[in-house]
């Protein structure tokens, strides 16, 4: 692991080289990750609308958004702690830590994995059936997203990447067999299945075995976070799939497909975005320790950055012959193109704003995030079922996108707030010495 200069520590030119070049060498690792998982997860998402058509696709994509939840339940009592806490220290703190962590991520999956089966087998129908085989594979799931921050933590983005490679390679056969059969059940096991060979793989990696009976000591430790961030990320997804749900309701389950499909031509983006997101915490903290008047202009660098790249993606998709859009998503390309520039805008608002995310996050302002989220989420669900209501699919998604940007602003004034805290609470501490 890298050592950290600490606050006061006098610092070369050839230390602020070699520190940048060490963050420049992070981000990179944590945009070729992500790059492999959400185009893996792209080429899944086209795979099956392809193979299985707009409303099993909306089907999928129901068991998909419900996964997202659960994945954020995991990250916010397992791993969003993790790498606020345990970023850039020892080897040792680490190793412990992650054991803790990953088994945390692990019984998460298990229990909300046995809700999940429950549900889908009282439900009955492809729905259900869709619910009980995502069930069976959350646990799986969850531990490949664990090892995944847990590299990431301990600046080992080379590994993360290692990782979602295995998964992309263990899903081609996977998808194969699926296609064979057909179904919507049949696509939710082979991605599961083969995220949980990845999982296993991220095991002999960190040389690390998940503690499960760690979990409780782990949840207590870092309540102050893990409460806060829990429900932080879930309102975040659980507004996603309310919005999913409620779209499905108000215009039919082809609709949410619709909005799907709309999501995966921005996938190459918002690889950038995601692999950014794994890394940015990590290194907002580093700045904090480094240079705590910094941190400010990084995050507003980072959020501007993606959103202008997600608006100049955008652009370019309007020029997309209708052919090559039918060639990609068959049948969904035509309601999915019209979508293009609502999603788009909703895409750079929420860049925008996670450059204020990262920054509270490292603060450890949990307080301030929270709020952020839970305002942010409100504007999100009212937006696009208001909008689903007064003017079906295409009203739902420009809902969605005044809401987002609504809700990045929201971002920007709590982050200026907890820098304001943290400035006069470093004065006082310097008083008080």
């Amino acid at each position: 692991m890298t050592a950290i200069p600490t606050e006061g520590e006098t610092t070369t030119p050839a230390d602020r080289r070699t520190a940048k070049r060490a963050i420049a060498g992070r981000l990179s690792w944590g945009l070729a990750d992500q790059a492999a998982s959400s185009m893996s997860n792209f080429a899944v998402g086209i795979y099956v609308a392809r193979s299985l058509g707009l409303t099993a696709f909306g089907v999928f994509s129901l068991a998909w958004v419900t996964y997202g939840v659960v994945l954020n339940v995991s990250r916010g009592l397992a791993t969003d702690p993790l790498v606020v806490r345990f970023s850039g220290v020892p080897a040792s703190s680490w190793r412990a830590a992650v054991a803790r962590s990953s088994g945390t991520a692990l019984g998460v999956g298990a229990a909300l994995g046995a809700v999940s089966l429950l549900v889908g087998l009282a439900l009955g129908g492809r729905v259900g059936t869709a619910f009980a085989c995502l069930g069976v594979v959350l646990p799986g799931l969850l531990l490949q997203d664990a090892w995944r921050f847990a590299f990431f933590a301990a600046g080992a983005g080379r590994k993360a990447f290692v990782n979602d490679m295995v998964w992309g390679v263990a899903l081609v056969p996977a998808m194969v067999v699926a296609a064979r059969v057909g179904s919507v059940a049949a696509f939710v096991l082979a991605w599961g299945a083969s995220a949980a060979v990845a999982a296993a793989y991220g095991w002999l990696q960190s040389g690390i075995r998940p503690r499960p009976a760690g979990a409780r000591a782990w949840l207590r430790e870092h309540q102050d976070l893990g409460s806060r961030y829990l429900v932080e990320n879930v309102t975040n997804s659980g507004a996603s799939q309310l919005r999913a749900y409620g779209l499905g309701a108000i215009v039919g389950v082809g609709a949410v497909g619709v909005i799907r499909g709309a999501e995966l031509l921005l996938g190459p983006f918002l690889a950038v975005l995601m692999g950014l997101s794994l890394v940015t915490v990590a290194e907002a903290a580093r700045v904090l320790r480094r240079a705590p008047h910094r941190l400010g202009a990084f995050c507003l660098l980072l959020g501007g950055g993606q959103a202008v790249a997600a608006l100049l993606w955008g652009g370019a998709l309007l020029l997309v012959p209708d052919r090559a859009g039918e060639l990609v998503l068959g049948g969904v390309w035509s309601a999915a193109s019209e979508l293009i520039v609502p999603v788009t805008v909703g895409v750079a608002g929420a860049g925008l704003g996670t450059g204020a995310a990262a920054g509270l996050r490292a603060l450890g302002a949990a307080r301030h995030s929270l709020r952020s989220q839970l305002i942010a989420s409100a504007c999100y669900v009212v937006g696009g079922l208001g909008g689903a209501a007064a003017a079906g699919t295409v009203g739902s998604a420009w809902g969605v996108a005044a809401a987002t940007v609504c809700g990045s602003a929201v971002w920007w004034l709590q982050l200026r707030a907890a820098l304001r805290e943290h400035h006069q609470n470093s004065i006082t501490e310097v008083r008080i010495t």
